[in-house]
């Protein structure tokens, strides 16, 4: 079992049995299985269990960090955010799944900044795929530091195809905002400048592709808008800390070592 604590709240990763039971006591919980087909979501005092065994990612959020993005959602007297328990997982919630379990495995990459930032996007894409469907779009972005549709229509346009040579001053204007405005706009919605937030996402896109162990890193390369591998390699030792030929040799063959006795 690995636990990692931060502003964020508690990230849990351990090796789960068919049919074990998860419970959320003191706050709601999402619970991802790594490369798993659907996403558990409990409101506090439920539980349930798992459907298969495996590598399972349990997020419990600060009540503080949820608040702040999502007022209208998790401030809610009943306390109950989430209408259904399990939802199809989808293949963005999917690769964050998987890259954040690569992470909390592997101590010597891990960045508390980057699973931060992966937490995020897995709120972001919980409110937009589930919830946003089921409650209605306008009341959930309320007050939300992420309410500005086109900072939102940005960030998904950025989602779908992760790419250095993405042209940020032509995303303000698809997004019809002048470059000055967008930029401000993003560092307060997402606490991100443009530019870094993409180099975030590819950095996660990098992680969960090394860590699959398909595909060859010059492909990845060119896939990321790199022109050489070499350019890619420098980017992503310069995030990371370690080259992507070491890091993919490290993360398909992580371990998760065993809870200490209390």
């Amino acid at each position: 079992m690995r636990i990692l604590e931060g502003r964020f709240g508690r990230l849990v990763l351990s090796e789960l049995s068919a049919g074990e039971r998860i419970d959320a006591t003191d706050g709601p919980l999402i619970v991802l299985a790594q490369s798993g087909s659907e996403v558990l979501f409990l409101n506090p005092g439920d539980g349930d269990t798992v459907n298969a065994a495996g590598r399972t990612i349990a997020f419990r959020a600060s009540p503080e960090w949820l608040t702040k993005s999502f007022p209208a959602l998790f401030s809610a007297e009943d306390g109950r955010p989430f209408p259904l328990r399990r939802e199809p997982v989808t293949p963005r919630i999917s690769q964050l799944a998987d890259a954040l379990a690569v992470e909390v495995a592997n101590d010597r990459f891990l960045s508390t900044e980057r699973v931060e930032f992966m937490l995020q996007e897995l709120l972001l894409s919980t409110v937009e795929t589930y919830l946003a469907r089921l409650r209605g779009s306008a009341p959930l972005w309320r007050g939300s530091r992420f309410e500005d549709s086109r900072i939102r229509r940005a960030l998904a346009l950025l989602r779908a195809r992760p790419n250095k040579d993405v042209n940020i001053d032509s995303l303000a204007s698809q997004v019809g905002l002048s470059r000055s405005r967008f930029y401000d706009l993003f560092q307060v919605c997402t606490g991100f400048s443009p530019r870094a937030y993409l180099d975030m996402l590819c950095v996660e896109t990098a992680i969960s592709r090394l860590s699959s162990g398909r595909g060859k890193i010059a492909e990845l390369a060119a896939e990321l808008g790199f022109s050489a591998q070499s350019n890619f390699t420098r980017f992503f030792l310069n995030q990371v800390g370690v080259p992507p030929s070491e890091y993919r040799r490290a993360a398909t063959r992580p371990e998760v070592k065993p809870k200490q006795p209390e």
